[in-house]
């Protein structure tokens, strides 16, 4: 019997962040150089931080990774909620998981999907939703790092994810952590 080879898949970059501020100042350069990485950009596929990093990483020469999306259940086909896509996502996941914020951490969310789906996963700032995703990937042991501009701009944030301010060492994060996965 043949043995199946490993397959390598390209990095997965999760970015988690509010669905209503865009933070451009951190998440354009952040969607710049993770489009120049190689890695695919995950997000929850709505507007804020996960349009304006979806765009820098879309918009971006050059990059060689896709721009995905695990959307939340809508209420009219094609049943993404209204905002959802994107107009960067290129790779749209639809689900039948309506659940987020508050709620983010419920067995019907969505963010079980995204966070289980990347390999590291960078926080911007937000909120309840934000910070549900953050305990997921505590949870399930994936390397998270909060990328902030102050300290209240997650609120709960759990003192065990480190934060920076400094684009730089989000970098070095990413890159350690690829090293541990074997990337």
């Amino acid at each position: 019997m043949q043995k199946i080879a490993k397959v390598h898949h390209r990095p997965i970059v999760g970015v988690m962040g509010s669905g209503l501020d865009a933070h451009r100042e951190l998440a354009e350069p952040l969607g710049r150089w993770l489009a120049g990485e190689g890695v695919h950009l995950l997000t929850g596929g709505g507007q804020g931080v996960m349009a304006a990093v979806s765009r820098a990483f879309a918009e971006t020469p050059n990059r060689q990774g896709l721009v995905i999306g695990v959307l939340p259940l809508g209420d009219d086909p094609p049943y993404a909620k209204d905002g959802y896509p994107n107009e960067w996502v290129e790779i749209p996941i639809r689900t039948h998981l309506p659940f987020s914020g508050p709620r983010g951490q419920d067995k019907m969310s969505r963010n079980h999907i995204n966070i289980l789906t990347a390999d590291v996963v960078i926080a911007l700032p937000g909120g309840d939703g934000t910070v549900s995703e953050i305990m997921l990937a505590l949870n399930y042991g994936k390397a998270v790092i909060a990328y902030v501009a102050g300290e209240d701009d997650i609120p709960g944030l759990p003192a065990a994810v480190p934060t920076t301010e400094n684009l730089d060492e989000v970098k070095s994060f990413v890159h350690a952590a690829a090293e541990v996965l074997g990337g």
